[in-house]
C-alpha cells in the first residue's frame, strides 16, 4: 500500500444532524456520525491531516480509508461487524444482533517492535496509524471530554492543600469561615501545553476558584482555548502574564492567563522567580504532547520551523526534545523541592526526560496514584454522551434528568451545572461526567427511556474516555504504583475490551499508546446507542454494568481494601473472593 496521503482529498467535514438516517439503522449511523464528528473543524485539532487531537492521534489512516469506512456503515445490515485496523477498513461479517457493529485496534504492535521508530517506518508506508485514546476510537467530544476529569483532578489537589494548610509557610491561607469557594482559591497553578488535551487545564483549575498561568509555543492554541471559553486572555509579556494571575490569586479569583513561550525555558524562570520571592506558584503540572517527542518543540527551534526540522531528522530532534523536556522536569523537580505540589499529568515527560540524562525525574508522582486510585476502586470514571440530533436542548434534558435521577450527589450537580454555563460545545452537543459502578446503568437506562418517550429528539451515544477504572494498562498512568506491582499487566484491558464485545456494545476499540506513547499503554474503548429500544435497554444494562465493574475487580484483584468492600457491598462477584 502507498504511504498515506493527508493532502490530497482533504475537506471539511460535519456530521448529519437530526432525525433522517443515512445508514439503515441508529447503531451503524451513530459510528458514522461519530467518526465525522472527530474530524469536524471545531472538534478536530488538524482535520485536513485527519489528526484529532494529541499531536498525531488519527480518526482514520487516510482519506481514501476514511471515504471507504462511510460508505460501509451507510450500507451495513444490523447483524455485520465492521473491522478497521489502525484506521482502514478491513473486512465486514456477519455477527449477530448483540455483536458490536465495529470492532476497531489503532497502533498495537508486537512486544519487541514497539518502538516509536518501528512505528513510524510502518506509519510512513501507511500500514498504521496513531489512535491515541478516543481520536481512532470515534468518541472524541472536544476538550470538554477530559475537562471534566481535569476538573476532579484539580478539586483533588485543592483539597489535599486545604488539609495541608495549617503549615501556612507552605501552603495558601485557608478559605474564609463560611466561604463556598472552590478548593483551588488563593492558589496559582503553573501548567503547560493547551492542545486538544492540556487545553482544558485552565478551565479546569478556574471552575475550582484558582488562578492559573498556562504556557505554550504556538500562540494560536491558546488563542483557540480563549475563543471557545475554556482560556481567559493570552500575554506575550511575562510579566504581564505574571501580575495578572497573581492579582487573581491575591483576590481568591479563577482566572486564567496563557503565556506564548517554551515550557522548558518559563518553567526554569519562573521557578528562579519563586526561589526569590517573587512570585509563589502552589501547584505545578504540565500535559504538553511529550509522549511523541516530534511533538514537543525543543529550545532553539521556532514554531514556523517545527515540522520541517522534525521530519528532516526524527532521531536528532528527538534527542533535542528528552534535552528539553529534562530541563522542563528539572524545573519540576525543584518547584516540588520548594514547596509545590507537583504531578505528572499522565503525558510521560518524566520517562522522556530520563531518557534526556535527568536523573530525578521519577521523583514527584503522576496523578492517578497521587489523587485519582481511590475513585477508580468504586469503579468511577469518565461517562459521556453525545445527542445525535444535534440540538443543545437534548443534552439540557439529559442534564436535567441526571440531576434527579441522583439527587443528593452534590458535587456532580456542581459540575454539570458549571458545564451548562461555561462549556461551549465543539461539534455535536456532548457532555460528560464521572459515574460509578451501578450509576452508569442507571444513567443509560434513562436515556434510552427519553429517546422512547420523545423527550430527546434522537438517539444518545453513550461512552467513555479510555482512562477508566479497568480499561487501561499505563505504568506512568492509570496503573502507575499499583498495590501488587502489577502495573504493567496488559490482560486487564483485553479482558475489557472482550468484556464490552460480548456485552452489547456498538463498537469496541483496543489501541496501543494513547496518551503516554509507543510501547507505554494498552487500553480499550467502548460506545454503545440508547436508541429507544428494548434491545438497547438490555445491551445498555449489560454493559454499563460490566464496563465499570472491571474496575472493580481490577483493583479488588491488586489488593485494594475499598475495591473488595465495593465488590461485596453492590454484588460484583469475584471467585476468589467467595472462597474465603
Amino acid at each position: 500500500m502507498a504511504p498515506a496521503d493527508f493532502t490530497t482529498g482533504a475537506r471539511p467535514v460535519k456530521a448529519a444532524r437530526g432525525t433522517e438516517l443515512t445508514a439503515k439503522s441508529w447503531q451503524t449511523e451513530a459510528p458514522l456520525r461519530m467518526l465525522m464528528n472527530n474530524l469536524d473543524p471545531e472538534v478536530a485539532e488538524r482535520p485536513d491531516d485527519l489528526v484529532v487531537y494529541g499531536g498525531t492521534g488519527r480518526a482514520a489512516r487516510s482519506w481514501a480509508a476514511f471515504d471507504a469506512i462511510t460508505r460501509t456503515l451507510e450500507t451495513m445490515e444490523k447483524d455485520e461487524t465492521l473491522l478497521v485496523q489502525s484506521g482502514k477498513p478491513v473486512g465486514v461479517f456477519r455477527t449477530n444482533e448483540w455483536a458490536p457493529r465495529v470492532l476497531l485496534a489503532n497502533s498495537n504492535l508486537v512486544g519487541d517492535w514497539a518502538t516509536w521508530p518501528e512505528f513510524r517506518r510502518l506509519e510512513a508506508e501507511g500500514l498504521m496509524m496513531y489512535g491515541q485514546m478516543t481520536a481512532g476510537s470515534w468518541i472524541y467530544i472536544g476538550t470538554q471530554g477530559i475537562l471534566q476529569g481535569t476538573y476532579e483532578t484539580f478539586a483533588a489537589v485543592g483539597n489535599k492543600l486545604r488539609a495541608a494548610r495549617h503549615d501556612t509557610a507552605r501552603h495558601p491561607a485557608p478559605a474564609p469561615e463560611g466561604s463556598t469557594e472552590g478548593p483551588l482559591a488563593g492558589t496559582l497553578t503553573l501548567t503547560g501545553g493547551c492542545g486538544g488535551m492540556g487545553g482544558a487545564q485552565p478551565l479546569a483549575v478556574t471552575l475550582n476558584d484558582g488562578a492559573c498561568l498556562i504556557v505554550d509555543v504556538d500562540e494560536s492554541r491558546l488563542r483557540r482555548r480563549v475563543g471557545k471559553r475554556y482560556l481567559d486572555e493570552v500575554e506575550t509579556d511575562l510579566d504581564t502574564a505574571i501580575a495578572k494571575v497573581q492579582a487573581a490569586k491575591a483576590e481568591r479569583r479563577g482566572w486564567s492567563v496563557g503565556y506564548v513561550g517554551n515550557a522548558a525555558e518559563v518553567f526554569p524562570e519562573l521557578l528562579a522567580r519563586h526561589k526569590a520571592g517573587e512570585i509563589t506558584i502552589d501547584v505545578v503540572t504540565d500535559q504538553t504532547s511529550a509522549h511523541d517527542p516530534l511533538s514537543y518543540l525543543p529550545e532553539g527551534i521556532t514554531v514556523d520551523e517545527w515540522h520541517t526540522e522534525a521530519e528532516a531528522d526524527p532521531e536528532g530532534f528527538t534527542k533535542k526534545a528528552q534535552a528539553s523536556m529534562a530541563r522542563h522536569v528539572q524545573a519540576m523537580v525543584e518547584f516540588q523541592d520548594a514547596g509545590a505540589e507537583v504531578f505528572d499529568y499522565g503525558n510521560s515527560i518524566r520517562d522522556e526526560a530520563r531518557k534526556g540524562g535527568y536523573g530525578r525525574a521519577f521523583e514527584f508522582p503522576g496523578f492517578v496514584p497521587a489523587y485519582i486510585r481511590p475513585l477508580f476502586c468504586e469503579g468511577l470514571g469518565p461517562f459521556r454522551w453525545v445527542a445525535l440530533s444535534g440540538d443543545p436542548e437534548d443534552i439540557a434534558v439529559t442534564d436535567a434528568a441526571i440531576k434527579e435521577l441522583f439527587p443528593e450527589n452534590t458535587h456532580l450537580h456542581k459540575w454539570l451545572d458549571a458545564a451548562a454555563e461555561r462549556v461551549e460545545f465543539e461539534g455535536l452537543p456532548a457532555r460528560i461526567c464521572w459515574l460509578g459502578y451501578g450509576e452508569r446503568a442507571k444513567a443509560g437506562l434513562l436515556f434510552n427511556q427519553l429517546v422512547a418517550e420523545g423527550k430527546v429528539k434522537a438517539p444518545i451515544v453513550i461512552g467513555r474516555d479510555h482512562l477508566d477504572s479497568g480499561s487501561v494498562a499505563s505504568p506512568y498512568r492509570e496503573t502507575e504504583s499499583m498495590k501488587d506491582g502489577s502495573d504493567a499487566i496488559a490482560d486487564w484491558p483485553l479482558l475489557n475490551a472482550l468484556t464490552a464485545a460480548s456485552s452489547g456494545a456498538t463498537w469496541v476499540s483496543i489501541h496501543h499508546g494513547g496518551g503516554v506513547g509507543i510501547g507505554r499503554s494498552i487500553h480499550t474503548g467502548q460506545v454503545s446507542v440508547a436508541d429507544g429500544t428494548e434491545l438497547a435497554a438490555q445491551k445498555l444494562e449489560r454493559l454499563l454494568t460490566n464496563d465499570p465493574g472491571m474496575g472493580v475487580i481490577r483493583h479488588a484483584d491488586a489488593g485494594y481494601d475499598r475495591a473488595i468492600e465495593v465488590a461485596h457491598e453492590r454484588g460484583v462477584r469475584i471467585p476468589m473472593e467467595e472462597s474465603k
